[in-house]
């Protein structure tokens, strides 16, 4: 019954690695339509979410099953609940992929950002991009020491947050009212993106652990 019960475990998962490998293509991709004013990669990104709602129900349904059939306790438990929470911060992190395109669709065919502006949330873009690829090895080795590291990239990625902010507000900054908006939102959903990839390392801690670490 156990060994039945782990490899349902592993089968939900690589499911929600799967999650999490699409969001880092949907990320990437969101990041290159910005970086090229490109409808069609845009438009790319809407696909991949798609991609990523139809794994949520199974990955659910899944966790549901196990929690119903299986009745696991203690650490088998934790995992089970934490699969629950993970599949919620995966689909989270397509939905920012996506309101990243969209920027990109209302705007076509004109640039969102331009020079510095621009520079900086392709920075973000990027750095939110490796992120999501190490998340997915986090889900896939549940690996603690791996997840850990997740919260030292993320930093890189608040210091570029800070620095479009503080760019926007500088006296000499040409952008239009309508560019402040639109980067501000940008950084915002490429911060929030890192955070639930951070927030993929503390849900495998606590799995590995029973350790569940600070905000």
């Amino acid at each position: 019954m156990r060994t039945k019960f782990h490899d349902q475990l592993d089968a939900l998962f690589d499911q929600l690695t799967a999650m999490c490998r699409l969001a880092g293509d949907a990320v990437t991709t969101a990041t290159d339509a910005l970086s090229a004013a490109d409808l069609t990669l845009a438009e790319k990104v809407f696909g991949l979410n798609e991609r990523i709602g139809a794994l949520r129900g199974p990955c659910e349904d899944q966790a549901m099953a196990l929690l119903a059939l299986q009745a696991p306790v203690a650490r088998d438990l934790r995992q089970v609940v934490t699969g629950v929470f993970l599949v919620s911060d995966l689909s989270r992190m397509g939905d920012l992929a996506e309101h990243i395109a969209d920027s990109v669709r209302r705007r076509h065919p004109h640039y969102v950002a331009q020079d510095r502006t621009q520079h900086l949330l392709i920075s973000m873009g990027r750095l939110a991009g490796v992120l999501a690829t190490a998340a997915a090895l986090v889900l896939q080795t549940r690996d603690p020491a791996l997840a850990l590291a997740l919260d030292v990239t993320d930093n890189g990625l608040d210091d570029l947050h800070r620095d479009v902010l503080t760019l926007i507000q500088e006296p000499g900054w040409g952008g239009s009212t309508i560019e402040a908006v639109d980067a501000t939102l940008l950084g915002r959903f490429f911060e929030r993106f890192g955070d639930h990839c951070v927030e993929v390392g503390r849900r495998v801690i606590f799995l590995a652990t029973g350790q569940q670490l600070p905000q």
